[in-house]
């Protein structure tokens, strides 16, 4: 791993500038990833080794990094140069096709999810569809949070009841109520009926509270 010794300065950046992706858009996608991950400049640049003045006029658009400096971004936030730049997207438009969705849960607990949003790099939000069997749960009141702090989550009941447990606190709803709830507490959903329920969850990682 990079250390703040090996940082780069904006003397340093010379070669290739990243092109034809301006500095703006790029400035604002590595700021937007670096937000996701929780890093401060001074975190990523010492696990990039490109130094934080440095990191702070990418984001600010003031200078398009070099294809090595734009490297050594992507390798401290964990991800390839194509992934950086979106060179491994088709377009600003990705559709997720009802046979190729993403799913999971936990068959013992009678939990069957979709993930509906593409798996992408600096992607801020998730929406996906649960459904419950009867005496079904997403989970269990000791299990520890699944979401980083800061994330907030919306829930709307598709179809049946349900109770969302969150933090100790249970909230019963029923069909076409939506709930709102800091996602980095400890939660999760429980299907109490005689009857399937489903719903949908949004959840927007990292927001901070106001």
């Amino acid at each position: 791993m990079a250390t703040a010794a090996n940082s780069i300065d904006a003397d340093d950046a010379v070669g290739a500038a990243v092109d034809p992706i301006g500095p703006a858009v790029i400035g604002a996608r590595v700021k937007a990833l670096r937000e996701a991950s929780s890093l401060s400049l001074r975190d990523l640049a010492a696990r990039s080794g490109v130094s934080a003045p440095m990191l702070s006029q990418v984001e600010r658009g003031e200078t398009s990094p070099t294809l090595t400096v734009a490297s050594r971004i992507a390798a401290g936030l964990e991800l390839r140069l194509s992934q950086l730049l979106r060179l491994d997207e088709s377009g600003s438009v990705t559709i997720v096709r009802a046979g190729r969705r993403r799913r999971g849960g936990n068959p013992r607990r009678g939990h069957r999810l979709e993930v509906m949003t593409p798996g992408v790099p600096g992607q801020r939000a998730e929406l996906s569809r649960h459904t419950l069997s009867p005496g079904g749960a997403t989970g269990a009141a000791d299990d520890p949070p699944m979401h980083e702090p800061g994330s907030r989550e919306t829930a709307l009941v598709e179809h049946g009841s349900v109770v969302l447990v969150c933090d100790g606190r249970r909230h019963e709803l029923g069909e076409g109520d939506c709930v709102t709830f800091d996602a980095d507490l400890p939660h999760h959903f429980e299907n109490p009926t005689p009857g399937e329920a489903s719903f949908l969850a949004v959840v927007a990682a990292g927001l901070r509270r106001s």
